[in-house]
Parts: C-alpha cells; structure tokens; sequence
C-alpha cells in the first residue's frame, strides 16, 4: 500500500507541475517535467515524446520532395525522422508511427525523393521492431559503404556535377539542360548488374548501373540544375520485371525521360550494336509520346505520378522527324537532307501504326534505303559503304546507320 501511495503522490506532483509552473522552476526543467509526465501516462520513451513534439519542416532547399506532400501529416513526420536517421547514419532509430503500410509510405517517398541518401537500400535489409499496444517503433536500415567510401562517391558525385555543368551554356532552356543530363548519363554509364547497381554510387563512382541508378542520377542533376524531376519506380507490362525513369517539369508540362532505354539498346540488325563507330544516343526515350511509352511501363501504385500529355518537346517533333502519314517521296528527301548536314544517323518517326507499316515494308523488306545508301556514297566520294537498320516498334521509328 505504501508503494501505490507513494506512486500516486508523484503522479499529483507532476500533474500539478504541469498545471502550475513554479516562478522558481526554469523552462527547460519544466519541459523536462512535462516529458516525463507524458511518458509516465503514454509508456512512450522519452525520445519518441521529443520526436512528436518537433516541429515538421514542409520543405527543403535544393530538393523537390515531390512524394513528401503525398503523406498524411503523420507520414510526414515519420519521413523527417527516417530521413534525418539515415543521413546521421543511425543504426536504428525511433519512428512516431507502427504502422506497416504508413513506414512503408514514408520510407519509399525518402528514397524517391532523395537519391543523394546512397548508402541505403542497395540490396541491405530493413529491421523494424514494434511494441505491443504502442503507436512506435525502432527502425533499423541497412548501411551500404564504409565513411571513407561514401565520402569517395560524394566526391564523385560531385565531379559528375561540374562536368555536366560545364556542357550547359549560360542561356540553356530547361529543356537543353535534361537533354545534356541524359546524353551525360547515357555517355558516361554502362547498363551492368552489380553491387552498386541500385543507386546513384553505381553511376558516378563504378560507372555501372541498372535503370534505379539511371534514373536516380538523373534526378540527382537536374535537382541540382533546378529542373523539377521526379524519380519513379513501376512495372514492365508482359514482364516480371520492375522499372525505373524520370518523369521531368518543363514549363507546365510533364515528360517521360528514361536514360537507361536511350543506352544503345540492342535493336539495330546484325551485330551493329557492338561496334563503336556505330554508338548513339537513343532520343526516343527523351520526351517520348505519352500513350507510346504507357503502352509498356506502368508506374506503382502506392505514390501517385502526375500525368504526361504533352509532346511538343518530343526529339523528332523538334527535328521535323515526325510524320503522319507514309509518303516515298517525303521520306527520300528527309533523309537526304539530314546527309547533307553532315549526319551519319538518319531516324525518323510516325505518328500511327498505318504509316509505320508501309514505310518498314518499302524502306525496309523492299529496299528503299539502298537509294539512300547510294547517296550517301555519292556524297562522300565512297565505292561502297555499310549499313545498318533498327527499328523501335513501339515508338513506330527507323533507324539507318551508316
């Protein structure tokens, strides 16, 4: 009996603490008091009082945090709190929040918003431990990296930086500015699997990555050229795959930039694709058509993107490369006039399936391109010249190289 009375007397003292602040008593002491009292009727630790009681920034310089406003407002403290753990490099750390679905939230809205965080999530395991009848946890990421090795790839980082940088002119529209950053990206990285391949660490520091670190480099540029973009994770459709882009804020409008599809993708005939004089950038993957692209990625569902509708950045919209309808003739002179200024590649795009068709069954099955070819010799003084052909179905483009 004389434990509980003892017990009840200290819970009265604090109540009245709480209720009279002592002229005597200075504030820390009293927010300390206030503390304590809260953990004595929630059971909650004392760190997890402090975290509910921090203010929640709804912003941050330098990054668009675009899934960030996609939360509820318990999410988004729970993203502040995970995102200030991880670049601490906590090994574990409170969250105000147990709920799986809501950590899972807050957690991939991190990771999507901040590519810079590259010593998570590269294939390390995430611990979470709850408590029974508590709305808290701990939360345990997997570091990737010795301090040595991340100051390494932040060094890195930073070249990739300066050296996009320096191929940005002082007047470049926003548009310029994605397309350096993907042909940069393009240019600079392999598509090879391996221990980095997940983050950004694999494309500036190995030069080797798969579409995450594509497309978390890409995001990491343009963020830091105050180019709005947004990294997304989805699926590929009649595939068990999953799949990484960008989709980009240029004027009002949105645009799909997928830099790991423009990375030389194995579709020219014959073993072209492996040689080096015939390299080049795929610009279909840069602003393509909306309703093209949609027919094979789809993005998760779990965060909303917005909607891409525009096509008026498009590469071959820009470059009179578009076409609505098939005609010989339309066709011949186009392609002479790209020769004529110099061009070693000629593509060229429709708008339809109809059009498509016919021009693949007379340039390609019937042989069309051997006139083209023969002008090509004619305009550079050859006897004979080799060439290659590709063709991206689900954009409806032809590619001669020669």
């Amino acid at each position: 009996m004389k434990k509980i009375f003892s017990s009840r007397i200290i819970t009265i003292a604090v109540i009245l603490a709480l209720v009279f602040q002592p002229c005597n008593v200075q504030a820390g002491a009293f927010d300390q008091i206030r503390a304590i009292a809260r953990s004595v009727f929630s059971g909650e630790p004392e760190e997890v009082e402090k975290l509910r009681q921090m203010e929640v920034a709804q912003s941050e310089e330098g990054h668009q945090e675009y899934y960030f406003k996609q939360l509820s407002e318990e999410e988004q403290r729970v993203y502040r709190e995970i995102l200030r753990g991880i670049r601490a490099r906590e090994n574990d750390f409170y969250l105000t929040l147990s709920d799986d679905d809501s950590i899972d939230r807050s957690y991939h809205a991190v990771l999507k918003d901040h590519p810079e965080i590259f010593w998570v999530h590269n294939r390390e395991k995430i611990y979470k431990t709850t408590y029974s009848d508590s709305d808290y946890c701990t939360f345990a990421p997997g570091y990737t990296y010795t301090d040595s090795q991340i100051e390494e790839i932040q060094t890195a980082m930073e070249g990739g930086f300066q050296a996009v940088r320096k191929l940005i002119p002082e007047d470049a529209s926003d548009y310029e500015k994605v397309r350096i950053v993907y042909t940069y990206i393009i240019d600079t990285t392999e598509y090879q699997s391996g221990e980095d391949d997940q983050s950004i660490a694999g494309v500036f520091w190995k030069k080797a990555a798969v579409c995450a670190g594509y497309a978390g480099a890409v995001q990491y540029l343009l963020e830091r050229l105050d180019v709005p973009c947004i990294y997304v994770d989805g699926s590929t459709r009649e595939s068990t795959e999953g799949h990484a882009w960008d989709i980009v804020k240029i004027g009002e409008a949105y645009y799909y930039v997928d830099a790991i599809n423009g990375d030389q993708p194995d579709f020219l005939n014959g073993d072209a694709a492996q040689l080096e004089e015939h390299k080049t950038t795929i610009y279909d993957y840069l602003c393509p058509f909306p309703e093209e692209y949609e027919k094979t990625y789809t993005p998760s569902e779990e965060l909303t993107v917005p909607k891409c509708t525009a096509k008026d950045l498009n590469f071959y919209v820009l470059n009179q490369g578009c076409f609505d309808e098939y005609d010989w003739q339309t066709i011949d002179d186009y392609c002479k006039m790209r020769l004529d200024n110099g061009a070693a590649v000629v593509r060229f795009k429709f708008s339809n399936q109809e059009a498509f068709d016919a021009a693949c069954k007379e340039w390609l099955d019937g042989g069309e391109v051997q006139r083209v070819a023969q002008y090509y010799m004619k305009l550079n003084g050859l006897g004979q010249v080799e060439y290659h052909y590709g063709v991206l179905n689900n954009f409806y483009t032809i590619y001669f190289i020669f």
